[in-house]
């Protein structure tokens, strides 16, 4: 079911979308902690994909644009942008991914004006954080004063033998050890 869920969020329907959105919404109403992330003066950034333009669905951008179409944020901001493409994290193998260096250096910004100092970077999926760590270090680089958190709609567990539900908030840390980016939870 975990993987139908992925799939399902990278063809980007844009009704499925809107339930998750509005589920999003009800969790944020019950949890301080999204309460905080989700608040009427935080922009959403979303992360954009390992391609330069693209190609059909731009899974994070859609659901950036549905978690302010329920009246979450304030607005979305596409700042950043790849200025060369990377490898695909979802499909290769786990020593070929991307490093948090070569995703760093393979984003820009379109501007630095930001529309305001809270920014949360949306993304669809996330694994080890290599992806959100870089594109928070290249915003916090070009906006030193910016509250720069992050949101993901699905985070990977590894192949846990005894899901029991599929729904469970969290609020975590992504942090540098032993030369790599780290998740927690």
């Amino acid at each position: 079911m975990s993987r139908r869920i992925c799939i399902q969020l990278k063809l980007g329907d844009p009704a499925w979308l809107a339930n998750y959105a509005r589920r999003v919404r009800e969790e944020v109403t019950r949890n301080e902690t999204l309460a905080g992330l989700f608040d009427r003066e935080t922009w959403f950034v979303p992360l954009p994909s390992s391609t330069l333009r693209p190609h059909g669905v731009w899974a994070a951008e859609r659901l950036a644009t549905a978690l302010h179409g329920v009246g979450l944020g304030k607005g979305v901001w596409k700042c950043l942008y790849r200025s060369h493409e990377v490898s695909k994290s979802a499909t290769a193998l786990s020593g070929r991914r991307p490093t948090v260096r070569q995703h760093y250096e393979s984003f820009a910004l379109t501007d630095s004006d930001a529309p305001a100092l809270r920014l949360l970077l949306i993304d669809d999926v996330i694994t080890r954080g290599r992806t959100t760590f870089a594109a928070a270090l290249r915003l916090h680089e070009a906006l030193p004063n910016a509250d720069i958190r992050a949101f993901a709609l699905v985070r990977t567990m590894g192949l846990l033998p005894n899901v029991t539900h599929f729904l469970e908030p969290c609020q975590g840390v992504i942090h540098w050890a032993a030369g790599d980016a780290r998740r927690e939870p």
